[in-house]
């Protein structure tokens, strides 16, 4: 038992911002009151929040143990720009799975959700996952280019579409749908004033628009706890803010969320054309509550691009020049990686850094925009306190867009954005806004019967330094971090969702396992015996 006293409370769920509030923790929960005999934290100027939580990171997989595997490089000790963090040895932008859930913890995160997991890759994954001390997690299943689901879809069998998002959800141990550049259309062309939404599939006769209401329907037919998770057509190309928008048009009236929106609210008609949109998709997102997004924010440095979108990864190493790695996922997904270095000098480079902080800081309710660097993407997860500080701080804001590229200053609105976030919106943005969006009621805020996974910051003017440096971190009420040092090594849960089956449906499918698979139908499943620890979240159609 342990009671937190005298801290200044930070808990937007529950209202309390700022307020100095007792906290009672018995049994890994947090309790209405515990004996005099509980054990005591002072936390007099300190800051206590809930336990971070990162809605979309790349942290275990096949495509992770690629990148590591591509980048031996990576591996070496470097001393991190804008930061007091030093690291030697433990992958500087693919940490190894041990070095990322301490890492995490090191911030003050406490769970943390991989994004984007082939079907057959998911019980490597969830090794990998349970490999991963300190922090809870959970996966997003693939789904938007399923063979499956597109052959469904271009019969008209929603019914069997549904049976099978079920079946896989459970068969995977995911948390969520995920869709990523639904269709795999390569249907992009520079200057042209389309979404690309409504392009055939090749071989399917079945178009991404067909396949982002199909699943978002899914979705709500399934009750799942959060909405369905997309990663749009057109990724890292000029002009595509219109297929960003379009796909929220084509979804309204559905629980959503938009990934890594920053490589996704491009203007202009090619390169040398390259603007922000921000501004309106700020616009469209204000005036529309049923959309989430998390940013994706890109940091100057070097880092490891990675995602289930091929076609952009290799035009990306078509134009960084960079060595280049490709997988495909039988009947199911693929991947590409690319090393990318992002240059405060480099005008794109310049103008994605504004753009990311232009949705960060035009987007009014906190509640719909989160943290994410889209870790490694644009640019390695250890950097969001460095972010913090460019929100919170609109001096050093200022003083980071005079370094760089000048189109930035003529070319954005970001340096006549004079907002500055609060300690409660961090709060939002980091904890309460993602535990909200995943649907996860026990985390996310401070409240009896809330997980006891606690953070306690100093006090400090240099918002950077005081989110680098947690003097406590609770997981399930005990102290696992004090003062910068790992205490003692926990197992956190692997998180999954739990669907009624079509038993009958199996039968559907088992054929074509047996036909094309390499992988047998028994097989296909990852079993209880593969978690340390876990936690089902039970839903019921």
């Amino acid at each position: 038992m342990l009671k937190i006293i005298n801290g200044e409370v930070y808990d937007p769920l529950n209202g309390i911002n700022g307020g100095i509030k007792e906290i009672c923790i018995r049994d890994g929960k947090i309790v209405d009151e515990v004996p005099n005999t509980a054990k005591i934290i002072d936390a007099s100027n300190l800051v206590v929040m809930p336990g971070g939580i990162d809605i979309h990171s790349h942290i275990s997989g096949l495509k992770v143990n690629a990148g590591r595997g591509l980048r031996p490089e990576d591996h070496r000790r470097m001393v991190i720009p804008k930061t007091r963090i030093t690291r030697s040895g433990t992958g500087y932008t693919i940490p190894s799975t041990f070095a990322t859930g301490y890492l995490y913890t090191k911030l003050g995160y406490t769970t943390v959700m991989e994004a984007a997991v082939p079907p057959i890759g998911a019980r490597h994954t969830h090794e990998e996952l349970n490999d991963t001390p300190m922090i809870d997690k959970g996966c997003y299943i693939v789904l938007g280019n399923n063979e499956f689901i597109l052959r469904y879809l271009q019969k008209g069998e929603y019914e069997k579409a549904r049976d099978y998002t079920a079946w896989l959800l459970n068969a995977t141990k995911g948390y969520a749908i995920k869709i990523v550049n639904p269709g795999g259309v390569e249907n992009w062309k520079y200057g042209q004033d389309v979404s690309g939404l409504d392009d055939k599939v090749n071989h399917f006769d079945v178009t991404p628009r067909q396949i982002l209401t199909a699943l978002a329907q899914i979705n709500q037919d399934l009750h799942l706890p959060h909405g369905v998770h997309i990663h749009c057509n057109n990724l890292g190309v000029p002009g595509n803010y219109r297929t960003t928008l379009e796909t929220l048009h084509a979804l309204e009236g559905k629980r959503v969320h938009l990934t890594h929106v920053q490589f996704h609210s491009y203007g202009g008609e090619n390169w040398s054309g390259f603007a922000s949109k921000a501004p309106e998709i700020a616009e469209y997102l204000n005036q529309h509550p049923h959309a989430t997004i998390d940013v994706g924010q890109i940091i100057f440095g070097d880092t490891t691009t990675m995602t289930a979108d091929g076609p952009w990864q290799y035009r990306l190493h078509k134009i960084s020049e960079k060595k280049w790695y490709n997988s495909d996922v039988e009947l199911e997904s693929g991947c590409g990686i690319v090393p990318y270095v992002y240059k405060e000098k480099n005008f794109v480079n310049a103008i994605q850094w504004a753009i990311g902080l232009e949705l960060f800081l035009l987007i009014k309710n906190p509640w719909q925009v989160f943290m994410s660097t889209d870790h490694p993407n644009g640019g390695p997860f250890i950097f969001y306190p460095y972010i913090i500080r460019l929100l919170m701080d609109k001096n050093f804001r200022d003083e980071m867009t005079k370094r760089v590229h000048k189109r930035v200053l003529k070319d954005t609105v970001l340096p006549h954005i004079t907002r500055e976030y609060s300690l409660y919106e961090i709060a939002i943005i980091t904890r309460a806004g993602p535990a909200k969006a995943l649907g996860l009621t026990h985390k996310g805020h401070l409240g009896v019967g809330a997980d006891a996974d606690i953070v306690l910051y100093p006090k400090l003017e240099n918002k950077e330094e005081m989110f680098e440096r947690p003097v406590y971190v609770l997981k399930e009420g005990e102290v696992i971090l004090q003062e910068g040092q790992i205490l003692k090594d926990w197992t956190g849960k692997t998180i999954f969702v739990e669907l009624p089956e079509n038993k009958a449906f199996q039968n559907e499918i088992r054929d074509d396992f047996e036909k094309y698979y390499t992988v047998e139908f028994s097989n296909y499943p990852t079993g209880l015996e593969t978690f340390a620890r876990y936690e089902s979240v039970k839903v019921s159609i």
